[in-house]
């Protein structure tokens, strides 16, 4: 857990048991990698206010057969772990607060081991864990089916921003118009990208539904948030180059993940990996809220091939770094089956027939418009809940054995909570040995950068 940042080190400096407190923070962060630090002032119920820290982030919760993300936000009493935290639900716009035993009108958790709070024996793991087992026997979220106006979810205004002009900002726009239900599209032409222009041209022709703006504000209240702004120079070494992106990065993401805390954002800026590593760090957004683009368009053109060309009728998936050492695998279950998808482990009877078809995509490059397609069909499951499997860059510690902190692509079912990746599986020596190269390039090109 990184509690670097210059917020979080004055606020925790001010927390009475210090060292502990911080000893309890890494302890969480091993099991629940996906509940991340940030700070903010509490309101108490009196008006006063106070400085704390608070984790947020979402618990896994089966239910009637299914899984699901409830987001949580846990605010830490500056006397924590001695005293229990301040619990709290986070549903986005499609989710309602389910009033019962153990949480209020509010949204407030209301939890024995709250009330009975005893550090050490009372932790938050131990609360986390006290969490879900109430969840999964009473869900405090339920999908919304109508708004206190009563106007259905289908009518419920559904805003996406696309920021960074050029040609694949143009390709992301269209595509999404094409192929999502949308009241409004925003598209910012960022000033420092040098990837401007377009923007005009939407202006001109006054595309129904498109907003054009230069004014971070304007993406307030999106669903989704697609970012493809870079910011390329002629500086000599690529860590200096991949520097300028960050740099960008710092006065865009802190400010779009405040105006939009619920959504759902999508980095298509390069290199993928890293720009989602960053955006992450910079967003203090859960990890299942933000993913890159990246081998989503090779993994749907694998696919393709497998069923097409190749007659296999199953899903497969381009998986890790966006670059050579990226490596296929494929679904046990076929395209028509109602079972949760789940990745085959590497075997000789698939080896050839993903190499095959791995041969066969390398005359397809990456243009513009084929990546905005497949951000649009990304941005699709998002909004509509599809939960449909997409190679996205993700989180991937823990996944397969990996320990560092890094982004690669791993299936994901992806839908308006976000990402849920798929179990790991062994992966045959030659995938698995590209896979730990790409972790520790990945790994040392991160820690040359200021975040």
């Amino acid at each position: 857990m990184d509690l670097r940042s210059e917020k979080i080190q004055r606020i925790l400096s001010k927390y009475k048991f210090h060292d502990v407190a911080v000893e309890q923070l890494q302890k969480i962060y091993r099991i629940y990698p996906e509940m991340m630090p940030s700070t903010g002032t509490y309101t108490f119920s009196d008006n006063t206010q106070k400085d704390l820290l608070k984790l947020i982030g979402n618990v896994p919760v089966n239910y009637g057969g299914r899984s699901y993300n409830i987001p949580i936000q846990l605010w830490l009493m500056d006397s924590f772990p001695f005293t229990p935290p301040i619990c709290l639900l986070r549903p986005t716009s499609n989710m309602v607060i389910r009033e019962g035993k153990h949480v209020d009108k509010e949204g407030r958790l209301h939890l024995p081991g709250l009330h009975n709070w005893d550090y050490p024996k009372s932790t938050v793991l131990v609360l986390l864990t006290e969490m879900i087992s109430k969840f999964e026997e009473d869900p405090p979220l339920s999908s919304r089916t109508t708004v206190d106006s009563g106007r259905t979810h289908d009518q419920q205004n559904i805003k996406v921003s696309v920021i960074g002009g050029g040609d694949l900002g143009m390709s992301s726009v269209m595509s999404i118009l094409s192929k999502c239900k949308v009241d409004k599209l925003v598209f910012i032409d960022v000033a420092e990208s040098s990837t401007k222009g377009g923007s005009t041209d939407l202006e001109m022709f006054s595309l129904p539904k498109v907003e054009v703006s230069k004014d971070l504000s304007a993406s307030a209240g999106s669903r989704v948030v697609v970012v493809t702004a870079n910011s390329w120079s002629s500086e000599q070494s690529y860590a200096s180059v991949v520097q300028n992106n960050v740099d960008m990065y710092r006065g865009i993401i802190p400010t779009v993940a405040q105006l939009s805390p619920n959504a759902v954002m999508l980095i298509a800026s390069q290199p993928v990996d890293i720009m989602s590593h960053v955006a992450w760090r910079q967003s203090c957004l859960p990890p299942t809220h933000v993913i890159g683009a990246g081998c989503n368009l090779d993994s749907e053109r694998l696919s393709h091939i497998l069923d097409i060309n190749l007659n296999t009728h199953k899903p497969a998936w381009v998986i890790g770094e966006l670059s050579d050492n990226k490596v296929a695998v494929m679904s046990k279950t076929g395209h028509s089956s109602n079972v949760q998808p789940e990745i085959a482990a590497g075997s000789s009877s698939t080896k050839p027939l993903l190499d095959r078809a791995f041969e066969m995509m390398k005359s397809r490059g990456q243009r513009s418009w084929s990546v905005g397609l497949s951000i649009a069909d990304i941005t699709n499951s998002i909004l509509t809940n599809k939960m449909k499997t997409h190679s996205v860059s993700t989180l991937a510690q823990g996944w397969g054995g990996i320990g560092a902190e890094v982004f690669l692509s791993l299936p994901c079912i992806m839908g308006t909570n976000g990402s849920m990746r798929l179990a790991g599986v062994s992966l045959g020596q030659e995938e698995d040995s590209k896979l730990r190269e790409s972790v520790t390039s990945l790994s040392n090109l991160i820690s040359q950068l200021r975040i």
